[in-house]
């Protein structure tokens, strides 16, 4: 645990120093589009943050594989050099898309290339588990099609929740972290090395979102672009596949006991088919909305446009910061809810936990213009908006009171239009006028 926990803030800390230099260059190499009236944020912001997050990449595979548990991941599997070459790929795409928006088919047969290129180098499903049926093995052309559709799928359902500040990497660094603990469980507890690689990608992947978000954060001083969309989305496909279609289930010798017992052991086998779905579960579900909104009216399902589930947050009244909050909270009880579930199929608290904390999400939502207040004593320590109406505010802090009103007022914009940092991974930009 102390290698990954090593690994992790290596690759936070090298992404968290480059973002700054690399956002001078994205200015510098004009990859900062102009602000129309329909773009969320109201100031030219830059993009190529995923320069960072790639070399963050970097430097915490290079940091693994001179560890002295996790350098034999390197040795058994060259699952981290296949992850490397599709990364290597997609970031390369994703940069000229970011200062060039390069046409959307040739994003589309990158990201198809870029899985086939970890295929190749044996990052691929071999095998799915089903309940009811068992194991079942796969031909090279079944696991190499359900390989290149999970990466296509999930780069696209990351870059689509891709429209506010700090959302996709926030939201990807809970699924990794579910992950990440999933994973690490079949390798500690059940004895099974060929759930490292898998592991060792989750560890990196957040240390890659938590590097990046504090400049990401609203209101960011960085986006990421298609660089760091489809990156992260990318290794987080790859983790998924490695555990899924990499891990056989009949090693984890769970069949012991009473009938009753072995369906409930079984649960982690079957997990790595839901696993996959619940950390993309949302960006998911935001995909295939739209896809069904945009040709229903007739339009590309690559389309932008402004009905994404973050942006109806903001029409019926959140701020910035709460609908990206509210939006962290149903993934991280989505995700969570299924780690748990894997953990302890047979407690029916978790499904209470899940039911109550999805209660509380919905009050969330109903309540879109509340906002707390500190107690009187603590008015001082906080932000001016955080204060009650009628407390006496410090004259030097008056004007500081009003430009933080004033930022909070946001204009409402009609449904059809989409931010920058808000279009699809294979679809085109509306460009700048």
């Amino acid at each position: 645990m102390r290698e990954y926990l090593l690994t992790l803030c290596i690759t936070a800390a090298v992404t968290y120093l480059l973002t700054g230099p690399v956002r001078k260059f994205a200015i510098v190499a004009g990859a900062m589009p102009e602000i129309r009236a329909r773009d969320v944020h109201r100031e030219p912001t830059p993009r190529l943050g995923g320069i960072a997050m790639f070399f963050g990449l970097c430097a915490g595979l290079l940091v693994a594989d001179h560890l002295t548990n996790l350098s034999e991941v390197f040795e058994k599997s060259n699952e981290p050099r296949a992850l490397l070459s599709g990364a290597a790929l997609i970031w390369l795409i994703g940069v000229l898309d970011d200062k060039f928006e390069i046409d959307a088919l040739i994003k589309l047969g990158g990201q198809m290339i870029a899985a086939g290129v970890m295929v190749v180098q044996g990052l691929t499903i071999l095998w799915i588990p089903l309940p009811g049926v068992g194991t079942v093995a796969l031909t090279q052309w079944q696991g190499t099609l359900l390989t290149v559709a999970l990466v296509v799928i999930t780069i696209n359902a990351v870059n689509f929740v891709d429209g506010l500040d700090g959302l996709a990497a926030g939201m990807v660094c809970i699924a990794a972290a579910a992950f990440f603990m999933y994973a690490y469980r079949i390798w500690y507890s059940y004895g099974i090395e060929a759930a490292a690689p898998a592991s060792l990608f989750a560890a990196i992947l957040m240390g890659m979102c938590l590097g990046f978000l504090p400049h990401n954060m609203h209101p960011a001083r960085i986006f990421m672009g298609d660089s760091g969309s489809m990156l992260i989305g990318l290794v987080l496909a790859a983790g998924a596949i490695s555990v899924t279609g990499q891990v056989d289930p009949d090693v984890m010798k769970l069949f012991s006991g009473s009938e009753r017992n072995a369906v409930h052991q079984m649960v982690p086998v079957y997990i790595p088919l839901l696993m996959p779905l619940t950390i993309i579960a949302i960006p998911a579900a935001d995909l295939i909305l739209a896809i069904v909104r945009r040709t229903w009216r007739g339009q590309s399902p690559f389309a932008a446009d402004r009905g994404h589930l973050h942006h109806r947050l903001l029409e019926i009244g959140h701020s910035h910061s709460r609908a990206v909050l509210i939006m962290y909270f149903f993934s991280a009880l989505i995700a969570f809810g299924a780690l748990a579930y894997s953990v302890n199929a047979a407690s029916m608290w978790i499904v209470l936990g899940v039911v109550f904390l999805s209660a509380i999400g919905l009050v969330l939502l109903l309540l879109p213009r509340f906002t707390p207040r500190a107690p009187r004593w603590a008015e001082r320590f906080v932000p001016p908006r955080y204060r009650r109406h009628g407390s006496a505010v410090p004259a030097g802090e008056t004007a500081v009171a009003e430009d933080e009103a004033a930022e909070e007022e946001r204009v409402p914009v009609a449904a059809g239009v989409s931010g920058v940092n808000g279009a699809t991974a294979v679809g085109p930009r509306s460009r700048t006028r």
